[in-house]
């Protein structure tokens, strides 16, 4: 199983799809499946069913639906676009991801 570069709480940049183009905050990541939830990104419509004996209205709700990593670039906001990312080694031993135009840190 590859390791993926995507963390929670990392902006991305959608690539392909109804949603190209729009950046976001990862909310989730599962990586055995790879793929991520972007925030404000690929809607879905829920349908929700009346229950009177939880006291649930029903109707229909929102929500993100998972994406493909392969659809999502880390976003960098030096460079103003999707970035590839390479790893860099410190000192202490220590790995930080760093962007492969400018060379500033993703973290």
């Amino acid at each position: 199983m590859n390791k993926l570069i995507f963390k929670k709480n990392d902006m991305v940049m959608v690539i392909c799809g109804k949603d190209k183009g729009k950046t976001g905050k990862i909310l989730k990541v599962f990586p055995e499946k790879n793929k991520v939830i972007v925030e404000k990104v690929n809607f879905i419509k829920e349908f929700i069913r009346r229950d009177q004996s939880r006291n649930i209205q029903g109707g229909v709700m929102e929500k993100e639906a998972p994406i493909h990593v392969s659809n999502v670039m880390l976003y960098c906001s030096e460079c103003g676009r999707g970035i590839r990312v390479k790893k860099k080694k410190l000192e202490d031993g220590s790995n930080i991801r760093v962007c492969n135009r400018c060379e500033s840190t993703v973290e």
